[in-house]
């Protein structure tokens, strides 16, 4: 079939230059017009790293761009607007409120190995863990179990 680019970018802010301009040239596309496409489609992104598969025809030099989620921590960290996790074991550095998680975990869900986002705000809390962030002032470990306890329902999709 065709060839397939994949390459992580900064979200609305993708340039002709490496990583896409030398790996896209000798495919034979407009590497600016799929420079354009890909930040069209990553510019809700903006100030994180997406991955993006630019799949390419090689007969007809037709091109389409899927954009991945960005990585959970990247999603907290922008939902918190800080620059990194904790650094120290007990160092927190952020707090969430559920509805953010649950946004986080919409984000996510079609990205995980969950079958429902009860599932995937239950990872989104995992990874607020290794983060020191901290949900609704708790521990995440004890809103996971609030969860799993139905004391703290998780809407249906």
């Amino acid at each position: 079939m065709g060839q397939t680019v994949e390459v992580l970018v900064e979200g609305g802010k993708a340039t002709p230059g490496p990583p896409l301009g030398p790996a896209l040239g000798p495919l034979g596309v407009n590497v600016a017009q799929v420079v354009k496409v890909i930040n069209e489609k990553t510019k809700a992104y903006a100030g994180m790293q997406v991955p993006v598969k630019v799949e390419v025809d090689p007969k007809t030099k037709e091109f389409t761009v899927t954009v991945g989620t960005p990585p959970t921590t990247a999603l907290i960290k922008k939902e918190l607007g800080i620059e990194k996790g904790a650094s120290k074991r007990d160092e927190i550095v952020g707090n969430l409120t559920i509805d953010q998680v649950i946004k986080i975990a919409r984000m996510k869900h079609d990205n995980t190995l969950s079958y429902d986002l009860r599932g995937t705000v239950l990872e989104v809390l995992g990874t607020c863990v290794s983060m020191g962030v901290t949900v609704e002032g708790k521990d995440p470990r004890e809103v996971q179990k609030l969860i799993k306890e139905n004391e703290i329902t998780i809407p249906e999709e």
